[in-house]
């Protein structure tokens, strides 16, 4: 049997913007709904029946915001994925906190939309709650997140790698809550943080008497997860006595406690991370290369933050309310030359580093946003002429704007005609106008 074909509301009051929007929904075979207003939109008993609802933030008579509220306050809401401009990023960061699914930056490319759209509608569908995806909303981040959710179902190993920081952690509590195991516990080591003589008794256990100081049976980390998943960040730093036990549990499903005579079974999942190159390590004879190939059955590497701007942005607006919160602090968000520096920076610490720099912000600033200094305190003072400037892209941009609306001017309002006259698709055009954040002409409404 077919699948119903997904249900889409649209609240868009652009209509250039809506047109396309609904054409290329329609030919992704979705049924569409679309409305100009808010008001329009609550007052039809198709939006409570939409599989998600796409909306933009700002509308003529209310914002999207008041819309997802009034829905809320009435018992119910069905998905939302706000379509937003860059200085609307906080206020959708909140609206995910009150459990919206999604939010996409304009300009968006059409394949990342549908991608979100299908992606949102069908975790409605199998009864997934909303709210704020983890992992991130980058195009690198959603891919992960997706295979992810292919490794989710079964109880093979998994292996996830990715610089320090990067979100290894966070990943694997995902897969497992995704996962078979999900109503099991989640228990994660270190290896690296615990040393070397003491790790194979932290994760196997010991029997009372197995050595010296063992006054008393102790059970590990592997008896302690059954029926969960056992997490085993920084693999690469174990002992490579301690990795042929660890190869034993995986290919065995079953342990010793130190000083033990009968195994134990082992029913949990196995997922590692780390973030060193097994496969060199292996070549240097650090890392047993047969645990290498038990672990890594499936595996899902993480870029590091630098590759993926599009979650600096977003997990900026989220530490900035964390922080907010926990240090009863208010900001209305970042100077734009906080982000431009944050946009540039390399990020060797990844989101560990994103959040103390944050964090730190909160705690020192003193105007109502964050400024550069209070991200970055290690780098110069920036000069009064310096100050002055602005970043080549905003220069870019201003002239391109000019540029666009003397177009439409000449062409009386018709973006059909402004575009054969700028030598672009009148779809190129309308992404422009909405990127550099010029109306569209009602003469086309």
């Amino acid at each position: 049997m077919q699948p119903e074909p997904l249900r889409v509301g649209l609240i868009e009051d652009d209509t250039i913007m809506g047109e396309a929007i609904v054409q290329r929904l329609a030919l992704e075979g979705c049924s569409v709904d679309w409305w100009t207003s808010g008001r329009e939109a609550l007052g039809s008993a198709a939006l409570d029946t939409a599989d998600i609802v796409v909306c933009d933030i700002r509308l003529p008579d209310m914002t999207g915001e008041d819309i997802y509220r009034e829905k809320l306050d009435a018992g119910h809401a069905p998905p939302f994925l706000f379509v937003t401009g860059f200085g609307e990023i906080d206020q959708a960061v909140r609206l995910m906190r009150l459990g919206a699914s999604d939010y996409l930056l304009k300009p968006f490319v059409f394949d990342e939309f549908l991608l979100r759209v299908r992606d949102n509608a069908r975790k409605s569908r199998d009864g997934e709650p909303s709210g704020l995806l983890r992992l991130g909303v980058s195009a690198q981040m959603r891919a992960a997140e997706r295979l992810l959710d292919r490794y989710a179902p079964n109880d093979l190993p998994v292996l996830i790698t990715g610089e320090t920081g990067v979100g290894k952690e966070v990943t694997a509590r995902l897969l497992h809550k995704r996962s078979p195991f999900a109503q099991g516990p989640f228990v994660a080591v270190n290896c690296a943080a615990i040393p070397a003589d003491l790790l194979e008794s932290e994760i196997f256990g010991h029997e009372r008497g197995a050595f010296t100081g063992a006054e008393r049976q102790h059970l590990g980390y592997a008896e302690r997860t059954q029926g969960g998943t056992l997490f085993l960040d920084e693999i690469g730093d174990m002992p490579l006595a301690l990795q042929a036990k660890i190869l034993r549990l995986v290919e065995d499903r079953s342990f010793y406690r130190i000083g033990g005579e009968r195994p134990i079974p082992f029913r949990g999942r196995i997922v590692a991370a780390t973030h060193r190159d097994l496969i060199e390590a292996s070549r240097a004879r650090d890392f047993r290369e047969d645990l290498y190939y038990r672990l890594a059955v499936l595996t899902l590497e993480l870029p590091p933050l630098r590759k993926r701007p599009e979650d600096i942005v977003r997990f900026m607006g989220l530490f900035l309310e964390e922080a907010c919160r926990s240090q009863n602090r208010t900001f209305k968000g970042f100077s734009s030359m906080a982000e431009e520096l944050a946009l540039g920076h390399p990020w060797r610490g990844n989101l560990r580093e994103l959040r103390n720099r944050v964090e730190r912000a909160v705690a020192v600033g003193n105007q109502e946003r964050i400024l550069p200094q209070d991200m970055f305190p290690d780098r110069a003072e920036p000069s009064p002429v310096a100050e002055g400037f602005v970043p080549l892209s905003g220069v870019r941009d201003e002239a391109e704007r000019r540029h666009i609306e003397r177009a439409l001017d000449a062409s009386g309002g018709q973006v059909t005609e402004a575009a054969r006259l700028l030598g672009i698709s009148r779809t190129t055009l309308w992404e422009k106008m909405t990127r550099l954040g010029i109306p569209s002409p009602r003469s086309e409404s």
